[in-house]
């Protein structure tokens, strides 16, 4: 299992929900964190807990929707002189639920791919071979498990494409100490998840990171953060290097 202590993470969407408490459980073990939001002051709250844990931390701020912003939130990382061994790609956006999906706007398309695909990507591509220079990386990127609803259709193609992204990347780093993988925090109570989804957001961890913890040199692979409710970081590490299965 990976020793995340001393290595720097970066978390999109780490001001709030599942990004917030697996800032948090990231902290516990030790590593450092880079949070991001859309505005820098919306970290404040988590920026205080996990730095009373110990960890070091920064804030950086990008509307994933803007790739002009996103890069920029990228080249301000590369002047803080950390190197980045873990990404949490958490950030998304559920546009909306069109229940006369026949009516389905062109922009629930443009703007979840933006937010869900494009800005995640350009994560991957920044920091996959400054990673694969140095020998180590983990990236860990959130999916979702909604299939059969045209009513979702702009989120859920934007998250299967992401899928696709995931396991073609993986695919040309397989065998090496660089992994790339996909996680599905489950329907939580969340604010993309709503009220009154079955899952507490809490039951997301330990799944949501498993990937960052894992050391078998498999990418591509799909994590169902449900699957591991209630574990421990060992035991899901265990269980995903038993289990893990390509997507």
């Amino acid at each position: 299992m990976v020793d995340v202590k001393g290595r720097w993470a970066l978390i999109t969407g780490a001001s709030r929900g599942i990004g917030a408490l697996a800032a948090v459980f990231m902290a516990e073990k030790g590593c450092n964190l880079i949070l991001h939001s859309r505005e820098k002051s919306h970290c404040d709250r988590i920026m205080s807990e996990v730095t009373a844990l110990g960890a070091k931390a920064y804030a950086v701020s990008a509307p994933l929707n803007d790739t002009d912003a996103v890069k920029n939130m990228l080249d301000e990382i590369d002047t803080l002189g950390v190197d980045v061994d873990i990404v949490l790609n958490n950030a998304g956006m559920q546009i909306a639920y069109r229940t006369q999906y026949y009516d389905t706007p062109v922009s629930d398309y443009t703007e979840s791919f933006l937010i869900n695909t494009v800005s995640p990507a350009m994560i991957c591509y920044h920091f996959l071979p400054k990673m694969t220079a140095r020998g180590f990386g983990r990236i860990v990127n959130t999916t979702s498990g909604i299939r059969l609803e045209p009513e979702q259709a702009g989120y859920s193609a934007s998250k299967a494409a992401l899928d696709k992204i995931t396991i073609d990347l993986g695919s040309k780093i397989q065998g090496t100490d660089v992994m790339i993988n996909l996680t599905d925090p489950g329907w939580c109570r969340t604010d993309l998840g709503g009220s009154h989804a079955p899952n507490a957001p809490e039951s997301a961890i330990p799944g949501v990171v498993v990937g960052a913890f894992v050391d078998d040199k498999r990418s591509g692979r799909y994590f169902g953060a449900q699957d591991y409710t209630g574990l421990s970081i060992e035991e899901a590490v265990a269980k995903a290097e038993m289990l893990g299965s390509p997507y």
